[in-house]
C-alpha cells in the first residue's frame, strides 16, 4: 500500500523560489521591473544594457531621485517599498508590491549603486538570495540597478529560457512600448555593446518615429481630450492586425480591453476599411481609485471601474481628432451592429487529400463562384480561393526550385527596432530560401538600416504594388512561419477578385486548381469547393421520383 501524502508547510527556501518565480520568470520580467523603478524615481534619462540575452546581465541606469543611504539595505527585502502610502486602493506608481528587487536577488545577483542628489557619496548594495552587503561608493546622482547571472543557480529554469535573440526581440519591443508612451524622456538600449535603440526627448510623434520610422510618424494626428493624450494614424496608414493599438493607463503600458480597441475603430467609423486597424498610441489618465493594476503578475492587465464611459471618451476623442483634419468630414454618430461570431475554420491538414475530379464548367455566378458538374454532383468553387491556392503552390515550387533574383541595386530599408531584432534572429533562415536582407550601418536612432539584396525569383515578377515593402514587412513581422505567411499573402494579392471572373478565366482557374497537390483549401484554411449531391437536391425539393437514385458521392454511402 502506498503512503498517503500529508499536508505540510514547504521549506522556506522552496517557498521563496516559488514566490520569486511568479515575479521573475525570464529576463524580460527583470527589465520591466527595473524600468518601472526608474520611472517611479522620476528619471528623465534611462540607459539600458543587456548582455547574453539578459541572462548574463540586465542593467538600467537612471538620473532619478536615488535611494538614501539609510534605506538602501531595505530595498532587496520582500514587501519593502516606498510606493504605497495610501494602500492598494490608491496605486499611483508603476511598481507597488515591493517584490521586484527581492525576486531578482533570489534569481540572480542584484547590485544597486545609488545616490540622491543632495547626499554626499553613493551606496553600493549587493544581494544574492538572502545575503545582503552594503558599502560606500562614489557615483553620480541617480541609480544603476543590475541583475547578473540570472538563474545560474536554477539549472531547470535556465534550460527553459528562450534563445538569446528571441528574448532580445521581446525586450526591444517592450522598450519600444515605453518609448511610445513616455516620449518626453531620453532612452538608450545597448545589447552586447551595440546600440539597438536610442530616443531623444520629444513628443508622441517623435516616439512613433523612433519605434516605427519617419514615414509612420508623418502620418499621425494628435489626440487631446480630458484624460486622453497621444496620436492616431491617418486613415490611409492601417494594418490587417491590431498589433499597433497601444494604450497606457496612468503611465503603465497595458494590454487593452477589447472595449477600448473597439472604441478606437468606432471613432474612425466609415473612414476605416473593414478589417483594418490603425496605429494608435493613447495615454489614459484615470483616478487611482478607479483602476486596479493588481490583477496580473506582470501588471500588464488592469481592471477599470468605468470602462464603458472611458471607451466612449476614447471614441469621441478619436472622432474629434479626425474631424479636425482638412478633407476629413465630421463623422456622424454611427453605431455598428455587433458582428456574429465567425464559424470555425477547418484546418487544411484535416481536409481530404484525394484526387481532384475532372469537372465540366456549367457557368459563373456573381462573377466570383464557379458552378461545375462532376461525378453526378453539383460543385461550387470559390474562384478567388481557388486561384489563390494555385498561385500559392506555384510560388512554393518557385522558391524551392529557382535560384534567387539579385536586385540590380540593393534597396535601403528603414527597420523598426522589432524588425531589426527579428532580422538578427531570422537572417540565415530567410537567406536559405532566397530572401537576403543584411544590416547596413546605423539609422537615425541607431542600428536599424538594412539592405534588401535578393528575392526568391518566383516573387520578383509578381504584379504587386510595393512588392519589396510587402516582403520585408511580412518576413520580419510577428509570425512563426515567415515563408508561409509571405507566400500566402502574395498569392492573395493578385488572385482574381469578385467581379473579375468569367467563363474563360474561370475554366483556367478550374484547371489550375486540379493540378494542386492540396486543392481543397486556400492557404489561409478556407475551403475552395462545396459539393451538393443530386440526392440532397431531390430530398430538399421533396422529390421521390425515378431520378432519386444514388449518384456521385452517394454511391459510397
Amino acid at each position: 500500500m502506498t503512503d498517503v501524502p500529508h499536508i505540510r508547510l514547504l521549506p522556506p527556501e522552496v517557498a521563496r523560489q516559488i514566490a520569486a518565480g511568479e515575479v521573475v520568470s525570464r529576463p524580460l520580467d527583470v527589465l520591466r521591473e527595473l524600468l518601472e523603478n526608474a520611472l517611479d524615481a522620476g528619471a528623465t534619462r534611462l540607459e539600458i544594457e543587456v548582455e547574453g540575452g539578459g541572462l548574463r546581465r540586465v542593467a538600467v541606469r537612471d538620473n532619478g531621485r536615488g535611494i538614501p543611504a539609510g534605506e538602501v539595505g531595505l530595498a532587496p527585502l520582500r514587501h519593502a517599498t516606498s510606493k504605497l502610502p495610501g494602500g492598494l486602493d490608491e496605486v499611483s506608481t508603476l511598481g507597488f508590491r515591493g517584490e521586484a528587487l527581492w525576486a531578482a536577488a533570489q534569481a540572480g545577483t542584484l547590485t544597486l549603486l545609488t545616490r540622491p542628489a543632495a547626499q554626499v557619496g553613493a551606496t553600493l548594495l549587493t544581494a544574492q538570495g538572502d545575503a545582503v552587503e552594503v558599502a560606500r561608493a562614489s557615483a553620480p546622482a541617480g541609480t544603476t540597478a543590475a541583475v547578473e547571472g540570472l538563474f545560474a543557480a536554477m539549472p531547470a529554469r535556465l534550460r527553459a529560457q528562450a534563445p538569446a535573440a528571441a528574448e532580445v526581440r521581446e525586450m526591444v519591443a517592450l522598450l519600444g512600448r515605453y518609448v511610445l508612451h513616455h516620449p518626453e524622456l531620453s532612452w538608450r538600449l545597448a545589447v552586447d555593446g551595440e546600440i539597438r535603440l536610442g530616443h531623444a526627448p520629444g513628443d508622441f510623434r517623435g516616439g512613433v518615429a523612433t519605434v516605427y520610422g519617419p514615414v509612420s510618424a508623418n502620418r499621425v494626428l494628435a489626440v487631446e481630450a480630458a484624460g486622453i493624450a497621444g496620436v492616431i494614424s491617418r486613415p490611409e496608414l492601417t494594418r490587417a492586425r491590431r498589433d499597433r493599438l497601444h494604450f497606457a493607463v496612468n503611465g503603465r503600458p497595458v494590454q487593452p480591453p477589447a472595449d477600448l480597441e473597439e472604441a478606437v475603430l468606432a471613432g474612425y467609423g466609415e473612414l476605416l476599411p473593414s478589417g483594418a486597424a490603425p496605429l494608435t498610441v493613447l495615454n489614459l489618465s484615470v483616478p487611482p481609485a478607479e483602476h486596479n493594476p493588481n490583477i496580473h503578475p506582470s501588471k500588464q492587465l488592469v481592471a477599470l471601474a468605468e470602462l464603458p464611459a472611458l471607451a466612449e471618451q476614447v471614441r469621441a476623442a478619436v472622432a474629434q481628432a479626425l474631424a479636425g483634419v482638412p478633407h476629413v468630414r465630421a463623422l456622424p454618430d454611427l453605431r455598428v451592429p455587433a458582428e456574429s461570431a465567425p464559424g470555425a475554420v477547418q484546418d487544411p491538414a484535416e481536409l481530404r487529400q484525394g484526387t481532384f475530379p475532372e469537372m465540366r464548367l456549367l457557368g459563373v455566378y456573381q462573377e466570383l463562384y464557379l458552378l461545375a458538374e462532376s461525378e453526378g454532383d453539383l460543385w461550387v468553387i470559390d474562384g478567388h480561393a481557388a486561384h489563390e491556392r494555385a498561385l500559392y503552390e506555384r510560388l512554393q515550387r518557385g522558391v524551392a526550385e529557382l535560384p534567387p533574383f539579385e536586385l540590380p541595386a540593393p534597396e535601403l530599408l528603414h527597420l523598426t527596432p522589432e524588425q531589426a531584432a527579428r532580422l538578427e534572429e531570422r537572417a540565415a533562415a530567410l537567406a536559405a530560401w532566397g530572401l537576403v536582407i543584411e544590416p547596413f550601418g546605423a539609422g537615425p536612432v541607431g542600428g536599424r538600416l538594412a539592405r534588401l539584396r535578393s528575392l526568391p525569383a518566383s516573387l520578383a515578377a509578381l504584379p504587386v504594388a510595393d512588392l519589396n515593402a510587402h516582403v520585408v514587412d511580412i518576413a520580419l513581422g510577428d509570425t512563426d512561419d515567415p515563408q508561409r505567411t509571405l507566400l500566402a499573402r502574395l498569392a492573395c494579392l493578385p488572385a482574381l477578385k469578385a467581379g473579375r471572373l468569367d467563363d474563360q478565366n474561370g475554366a483556367e482557374v478550374l484547371a489550375m486548381l486540379a493540378q494542386c497537390s492540396q486543392p481543397w483549401a486556400c492557404p489561409h484554411g478556407r475551403p475552395t469547393t462545396l459539393r451538393l449531391s443530386e440526392r440532397d437536391l431531390a430530398h430538399t425539393f421533396g422529390r421521390r421520383g425515378v431520378r432519386d437514385v444514388a449518384r456521385g458521392r452517394d454511391t459510397g454511402e
